[in-house]
C-alpha cells in the first residue's frame, strides 16, 4: 500500500537544526500552502491550543532505529521506538500540541512547536477538551528527566 500526503503548510522559525532542548524560546509561524484557501483557518482563533502533525523531512532513513536508550543515555532503559517520541521513526511523523498565539490571514503564530524551519505540516487540528485523556497520565520516571529542558 502506498500512501501519498501533500503538505498543507510550512513551519517558519529561527531553529535551523533539530536540537532536542530549549523549544520554549522558539515562536513559530505556520503558513498555509498556496493550494489551501485561507478560509480553512476560519474561527481557529476560538481555540487556545492546536495539534500539529508534521513530517520530519530532514531525518536520514539510515538513522531510523526501532529500539534504543532515549537520547543514548545509559541511565535510561532500552526502549522501543513506539515508547519514545524521538524524530527517528519508521514514518518520520511528528505531533505537537501547541499554544495558538495569533491567527492572521494565512499564518498561525504558535508556541511549543518542536519542528525546525521549513518543516512540512500535514494537518492542523484544534484541541478539544473532550479528546484529552480522562484520568491520570502514567509515564516512567526517566521521561521527566529527559524533558526537564525541552520546553
Amino acid at each position: 500500500m502506498e500512501i501519498k500526503l501533500t503538505p498543507i503548510a510550512t513551519v517558519r522559525n529561527s531553529r535551523k537544526e533539530p536540537i532536542d532542548d530549549n523549544w520554549s524560546a522558539i515562536i513559530s509561524e505556520i503558513e498555509l500552502a498556496p493550494h489551501i484557501p485561507g478560509e480553512a483557518l476560519n474561527h481557529i482563533e476560538d481555540f487556545s491550543h492546536l495539534e500539529i502533525i508534521y513530517y520530519f523531512d530532514q531525518v536520514p532513513a539510515v538513522d531510523i532505529v526501532l529500539a534504543g536508550r532515549p537520547r543514548g543515555n545509559p541511565a535510561y532503559p532500552q526502549t522501543g521506538i513506539f515508547a519514545q517520541r524521538k524524530k527517528d521513526r519508521p514514518n518520520t511523523l511528528g505531533l505537537s500540541t501547541v499554544e495558538l498565539i495569533q491567527h492572521q490571514g494565512r499564518i498561525l503564530t504558535v508556541r511549543n512547536l518542536d519542528a525546525i524551519d521549513g518543516t512540512p505540516v500535514l494537518d492542523i487540528k484544534p484541541v478539544f477538551r473532550e479528546f484529552q485523556p480522562r484520568g491520570p497520565i502514567r509515564q516512567p520516571a526517566w521521561v521527566k528527566d529527559l524533558m526537564k529542558d525541552y520546553f
